[in-house]
Order: structure tokens, then C-alpha cells, then sequence
């Protein structure tokens, strides 16, 4: 095993959230915007609220690594949430031709149903492809870089590009999308070939324009290295809030009624980070869970 590095020691991030709907008629809303306590990402002062009317209960889902709260928007027409937190988080760096390779068979169980087709990821139409582009590569954690890399040479980010319903073969063929789409193409990809991958959700540090942002992780050595092949983060300034097999897993906000986004803000900065270059991460993968 190659020895582990902090990148910058300890950073703490500021976070909020204030999300406006108009609410038709009144609904239930489950949403995904708080972030994760683990043992290498600590929450304070972590406060949420909702327009007077409306009530709600927080709770996880297991089918992935949430927080979510259920909202009943009761008689309430125009819907107001906010969500503040501060969030210290411990990153780390590893050389990728230091990591064990380990096989399928020797994988952790909990890694296993990311090896899976889903929903957004078809990784079972995507084998052959995949092993043209990336097949020669040898270290699973280097094709997964090349993959990224591959990614954002060859995909443009145009958002309104995509919706919903777009998954990761309709990204390739269109050859454009948005960050889910960057992700759901990479995880299908990675599991194309064996590699154990996964949809992360979270706050990115100084991202412009602010917003939600979504990565993918991938299993190599029994542990999570995560990659952005948008390139409009740092690794090290990604916050968590989900992780999930896909998007499906992992949405901002899942809908039952009437209930339209007027507007979104999101923040996350920090009073003293210092983001890795993409240069800086040549040869080198980071993990936010070390």
C-alpha cells in the first residue's frame, strides 16, 4: 500500500442553499441537500428551515449514502427553503501507481452492486467502446484518470443540453451535457470494466457559476477515489451529500404534486483553500474518505 498524504490538512467550507418553489396544490417533496456526517467530514452550525405552514421530517434511505428531508407543503403557495452548514473535511492524496489492484473476487462487498448496470449507466452497452478507448490501460485508477480526462476532451458542457431522462449512452451520442451526464457516462464506462463506480452529489468549493455538482468515484484498492471530468472543481473542495448508483439514487429533489423551481442559490467558499491544478493531479487521485 503506498502511504496516504493529506492535501492541505483540514478545510473548512461555508455552505447555503435557499431553494423558492410555487406550490399549485399541496404536495410532498422529498429533498437531498444536507450534507453528510462521517468520520472525515464533520457539520456545525448546520441549521434548515421552511416558510410557516409547511412541515417536514428528516430520515435516510438506504440505498445509498442520503440524509433526506420529506416535506409536506401544506396550505403554503410559495415555498421558501433554506440550508446552512459548515463542514470540515479531511482529504487525501495517493500516487495511482500506488494502490494495490485488487480483483473483482477481493473486492469489498459494499462495492459490489456498483459493478452493476443502472438506470442512467447502461455499462453493458458500453463494453466495447470502453475497451477500445481505455482497454490498454493496465491499472484500473489510471483508466479511471483517463477516462476523466477523455471525458472532458471529448464532451462539451452545455447545459440545457440534456434533461432528466438522459443517461449515459444518450451523452455519448450527443456528445455534450451537463455534470450528471459527465458522471453517469464515466461510471458506465468504469463499469464497462470491472471497475466498482459511483454517482457523488455535493457543495464544490468556488464554483462558477455556484450550483449543485455532481462527480463520480470509483473503487480501486478497496478504497473511494473520486474525479471530476468537468474540471469545474477541485477534488479537494467537494463537500458530500450523496452517493448513489446514479442519479436516481442521488437527486436534489424527488416530487409528488404540484410544485414548480422559481429559483436556486447555492454557496460554498472557504477562508483559506487552495484548489489542485489539474496538473497537480497528473499521476495522483484523491480521496474524500480516507
Amino acid at each position: 500500500m503506498g502511504t496516504l498524504s493529506a492535501i492541505r490538512d483540514f478545510m473548512a467550507f461555508h455552505i447555503s442553499a435557499e431553494l423558492r418553489y410555487q406550490v399549485d396544490e399541496r404536495s410532498t417533496m422529498l429533498l437531498s441537500l444536507h450534507a453528510l456526517s462521517t468520520a472525515n467530514q464533520t457539520l456545525s452550525n448546520e441549521f434548515f428551515t421552511l416558510t410557516e405552514g409547511a412541515s417536514c421530517e428528516f430520515f435516510p434511505i438506504q440505498t445509498g449514502m442520503n440524509r433526506y428531508v420529506r416535506i409536506d407543503t401544506g396550505p403554503v403557495t410559495n415555498l421558501l427553503i433554506t440550508y446552512q452548514v459548515d463542514a470540515q473535511t479531511n482529504p487525501g492524496s495517493r500516487r495511482i501507481q500506488a494502490i494495490d489492484q485488487i480483483p473483482v473476487g477481493r473486492i469489498q462487498a459494499e462495492a459490489i452492486r456498483y459493478l452493476f448496470p443502472s438506470r442512467y449507466c447502461q455499462s453493458d452497452q458500453l463494453h466495447q467502446i470502453a475497451f477500445d478507448l481505455f482497454g490498454q490501460i493496465i491499472h484500473p485508477l489510471a483508466k479511471a484518470a483517463a477516462i476523466s480526462d477523455w471525458l472532458f476532451e471529448n464532451l462539451s458542457y452545455a447545459p440545457g443540453s440534456s434533461d432528466a431522462s438522459t443517461s449515459a449512452c444518450d451523452t455519448l451520442n450527443q456528445r455534450a451535457g451537463v455534470c450528471r451526464d459527465f458522471a453517469h457516462l464515466g461510471i458506465a464506462f468504469c463499469r464497462a470494466l470491472s471497475i466498482p463506480a459511483r454517482y457523488f452529489t455535493g457543495y464544490a468549493c468556488n464554483m462558477q457559476p455556484p450550483d449543485f455538482h455532481a462527480c463520480f468515484e470509483v473503487c480501486v484498492g478497496n478504497q473511494w477515489f473520486i474525479f471530476d471530468p468537468t474540471r469545474l472543481s477541485s477534488p479537494n473542495g467537494l463537500i458530500r451529500i450523496a452517493t448513489g448508483r446514479d442519479a436516481a439514487d442521488a437527486s436534489l429533489a424527488t416530487i409528488f404534486g404540484a410544485v414548480e423551481m422559481q429559483t436556486i442559490a447555492v454557496s460554498c467558499t472557504a477562508d483559506y483553500f487552495q484548489p489542485m491544478s489539474h496538473d497537480e493531479l497528473i499521476g495522483k487521485a484523491v480521496l474524500l474518505e480516507p
